[in-house]
């Protein structure tokens, strides 16, 4: 931070980077500026904050390469920020700017936190429920917006359990335009039915259409996606009614 910044800004910034660190399960840097002076302190007040941070681990495999972040004009606990600690009396809007690696989110494919969200994924097919269970998942950043996926799952239905492997390419949605399937490819199995397909496919749409998903007191939608090679950037409008730790699941709002 630049030597002309305020003692209490240097302050709360440093406490606020401990904060997070030690919120985290690894981290290569993070630097965080609280932009306040003592007065705006004593009233509750900060002009805003802004992060960025790289290498950031979060469950053990869930890594994210690269993460920059700027709140409005926040609220604060006056007590508390004295102590350096930041507690938010009001919620805050904020910009949030996310790089994914390939790499990271094959890793965190494997990792026990995303396989448990990912067990018995399930859709009703003209009444009957049919479910996933993911034995294999990787996904291929190939630029230009595509996205490639591979994969092994459990498929059962009707009673059965059976094998399937897939390969699939899609476009996430963005600002401009909607999701698309482009290509979706049995490799291994029987095949599966254009009753399931279909059903897959309005699921798919439902899931991606979610206007807001929450992380215990983070509700955040994402604005869009862009699909380079190697790497994923997602830009995201949250907002925070408090600074979260990292022991919450993610789930839709």
């Amino acid at each position: 931070m630049p030597d002309e910044h305020r003692l209490e800004e240097k302050f709360l910034s440093q406490e606020a980077e401990k904060q997070i660190s030690d919120r985290l399960d690894e981290v290569e840097q993070i630097e965080i500026d609280v932009k306040t002076d003592l007065l705006k302190i004593l009233q509750g007040q900060s002009d805003g904050v802004s992060v960025a941070g790289q290498g950031l681990v979060i469950k053990e495999d869930i890594r994210i390469q690269e993460i920059k972040l700027q709140t409005d004009s926040i609220a604060i606990n006056p007590f508390s920020a004295l102590f350096g600690q930041i507690e938010l009396n009001e919620p805050v809007n904020t910009i949030i700017r996310v790089l994914l690696t390939e790499v990271d989110i094959n890793r965190a494919l494997t990792s026990e936190f995303i396989r448990s969200q990912m067990q018995n994924f399930e859709l009703n097919v003209d009444g009957e429920i049919v479910s996933f269970e993911p034995e294999e998942i990787q996904v291929f950043l190939l630029g230009n917006g595509k996205i490639e996926s591979r994969g092994k799952v459990l498929l059962k239905e009707m009673g059965n359990t059976r094998p399937l492997a897939y390969t699939a390419i899609a476009r996430p949605r963005t600002n401009s335009q909607p999701a698309m399937l482009e290509g979706f490819n049995c490799t291994e199995g029987e095949g599966i039915s254009i009753e399931l397909i279909t059903a897959f496919m309005q699921k798919a749409k439902e899931l991606m259409n979610i206007p807001s998903f929450k992380w215990e007191d983070i509700s955040f939608s994402i604005k869009d996606i862009e699909v380079q090679k190697g790497t994923l950037i997602l830009m995201l409008e949250a907002q925070v009614k408090q600074i979260p730790s990292s022991s919450s699941l993610i789930s839709p709002s």
